[in-house]
């Protein structure tokens, strides 16, 4: 028989937050001061979740080609992003229409609700001040808490140990193969964020992700979660 679920954890970026609006907005504002066309908003939420290296890359994509990862010109160009968007983290983000419902729901069940991500705390938690979900996240996991990032089920690990929860007994929700690696490689039961930033490629494989279900709404999500909460 199927524990019951002592907690839900979700990915950051593209499935429990809509950030892509931040994105847009910095991302046009940086490709106009260097006299660039700025990517598309469609090219630009496919790239959200796969980090800020990925949005240089698409910025400057004919300036820098393909380089390596500690390429100056590639650093500075990233740390000029970061800069820009831990000043203007959240200004038109906020959390996905429908799932606020969601976090009410397992807040009144008692099921702590948590976020496991491989964004950089500082501006984690300024983004989840700003919308004032810091009290209400029964635990945060960021990539500068662990050695090993997602994929590896580290974080997820770290995350059922401070809330004192079974991994067996946990939801992990995310719109990334490697959300759904980590999940799945911690025992837990997994879940696709189809409204999440998903490339061509992601929709072209995401059959093989191996996730329990893909929900291509936040109400079928939140609908498919409480199924597995009642």
């Amino acid at each position: 028989m199927t524990q019951p679920i002592q907690a839900v954890f979700f990915d950051l970026d593209g499935t429990l937050i809509d950030t892509a609006p931040d994105f847009v907005r910095i991302i046009q504002q940086m490709c106009a001061d260097e006299g660039l066309s700025a990517p598309s908003e469609a090219a630009i939420r496919e790239q959200v979740s796969a980090g800020a290296r990925a949005i240089v890359q698409l910025m400057f994509a004919e300036q820098l080609g393909q380089i390596c990862d500690d390429d100056p010109r590639l650093l500075s160009r990233r740390q000029a992003f970061l800069d820009r968007y831990e000043i203007d983290v959240c200004v038109d983000s906020r959390v996905f229409e429908g799932l606020e419902v969601l976090l009410e729901k397992l807040e009144g069940y008692h099921i702590p609700w948590g976020i496991v991500t491989n964004k950089p705390r500082y501006l984690t938690e300024n983004l989840l001040d700003k919308l004032n979900l810091s009290s209400r996240c029964g635990v945060l996991v960021c990539p500068d808490d662990v050695k090993n990032p997602k994929p590896d089920p580290e974080p997820l690990y770290l995350a059922c140990q401070k809330i004192g929860v079974e991994p067996l007994a946990c939801i992990y929700i995310g719109d990334h193969r490697r959300d759904i690696e980590a999940g799945r490689a911690a025992g837990m039961q997994t879940a696709i964020a189809g409204f999440g930033y998903l490339s061509a490629a992601d929709l072209a494989s995401i059959d093989t992700w191996g996730a329990d279900v893909i929900m291509q709404t936040p109400k079928a999500l939140t609908d498919w979660v409480l199924q597995q909460v009642l």
